[in-house]
């Protein structure tokens, strides 16, 4: 018989119901508009962490509810047995955003890191006489699977799960002669490298463009593959649809989720020609490329697109940007990222800037313990960010350095 939990508050039930693997903040959301978030108890919040990077029009758009409803009228899901029409379009989207290539759909970045991974390890067998070794960088995250954190390589989230999948190999950011070499490494042979444009776990750090280009030619020389993770930094995040795009060069694999249905699960991967190694039966997901979430972010690309929204991204970042670094305050030791996806490193633990924010009515959360991530809506105002700059200098002038 079930216990007698639900007459609990909504707090207790949820702990008492549901596995404690998330520090949670200390409000129940119940509904959102735009750019701010209201709670059970009727509080009104900015939100800063935009659903972890997911909320790109920021929540209940009406272009999302309309696509959203359409879809709920006419199909929700059919199994990848047949095809649908919102995810062929939406594939033919994403590659003319991006590069020439087929799609696969997921339900998530983790998953889509999954099958890319997949990808380059069949790859490797028909074209690299069977290498598998995939490099990362350190301060990496690729998702929470098995096979993910092998790739992420961070002993706090993979060490409860040991033994992890072999064939990771991590290696320091901005490290080219460590690259090349790992690359030749007769032992290890690599297939691939696989890293994010935008570390964003790890405390908000950009590749820079040129190291990217440099990748990209190690590839090339030694016959491997370029996996780049967007799944924070594309959809326009990052002031470019995809934040590979300022760099100039093309990747053989592309993940993407977070922010691509505009709220609903859904991830990608992309796959130009070179890397094309999949057939019928070597890899799958039953709810993944559904047409809800697939025509959902259909309208998404929509809005992103019509309201130049990575433009309003690159513009919206030097706002906040500059706003924050004008303080000039000492707890504030740097401000780092691109378009909206913002870092802030601290000289205080960033657990206490987000707690000084929530009590004055905004919504923010650290990544590490002395980085505030930053990652609003692409649709964020002139007002909102008004109202934040106002309240981020507030709190930060009321905590005090250790």
């Amino acid at each position: 018989m079930m216990p007698e939990t639900t007459r609990l508050p909504t707090r207790e039930l949820a702990q008492a119901v549901l596995l404690a693997n998330y520090t949670r903040l200390p409000l129940t959301v119940v509904r959102g508009q735009g750019c701010y978030l209201e709670t059970d108890d009727g509080r009104r919040l900015l939100d800063l962490v935009g659903g972890i990077a997911v909320n790109v029009l920021g929540h209940c758009h009406p272009e999302v509810v309309a696509a959203a409803t359409s879809q709920l009228q006419r199909l929700i899901h059919a199994s990848n047995l047949y095809y649908t029409e919102p995810q062929i379009e939406l594939a033919a989207r994403l590659v003319e955003s991006a590069f020439p290539g087929r799609v696969f759909f997921g339900n998530s970045g983790a998953e889509a890191n999954e099958a890319a991974i997949k990808i380059a390890r069949k790859w490797g067998q028909r074209n690299r006489d069977g290498a598998f070794h995939i490099l990362t960088l350190q301060g990496a995250f690729h998702g929470r699977t098995l096979a993910t954190l092998a790739a992420t390589g961070n002993a706090h989230h993979s060490d409860p799960f040991r033994p992890l999948p072999d064939g990771f190999r991590q290696l320091p950011k901005g490290d080219l002669a460590a690259v090349e070499a790992a690359l030749v490494d007769p032992d290890r042979e690599a297939v691939a490298v696989l890293v994010e444009p935008i570390q964003g776990e790890s405390g908000v750090f950009p590749l820079e463009d040129d190291y990217l280009r440099q990748l990209r030619a190690l590839c090339d020389r030694h016959n491997a593959l370029l996996i780049l993770d967007e799944i924070q930094s594309g959809m326009g995040r990052s002031g470019t649809m995809w934040a590979y795009q300022q760099a100039g060069i093309v990747p053989d694999i592309m993940t993407v989720a977070k922010g691509l249905a505009g709220g609903l699960p859904l991830g990608a991967v992309l796959v130009g020609e070179r890397a094309d190694v999949l057939v019928p039966g070597d890899h799958g997901s039953t709810f993944g490329g559904n047409p809800l979430g697939c025509a959902v972010a259909d309208a998404a690309l929509d809005v992103i697109v019509s309201e130049n929204l990575a433009a309003r991204a690159r513009y919206a970042g030097a706002a906040l940007m500059q706003g924050m670094r004008g303080l000039g305050s000492p707890l504030i030791t740097e401000i780092r990222g691109r378009g909206l996806l913002l870092g802030v490193q601290l000289s205080v633990p960033a657990s206490r800037l987000a707690e000084a924010l929530l009590e004055r009515g905004v919504a923010a959360k650290e990544t590490r313990e002395y980085v505030l991530r930053v990652a609003p809506p692409l649709v964020i105002d002139d007002e909102a960010i008004a109202y934040f700059l106002d309240r981020f200098a507030d709190a930060v002038g009321s905590l005090r350095a250790p």
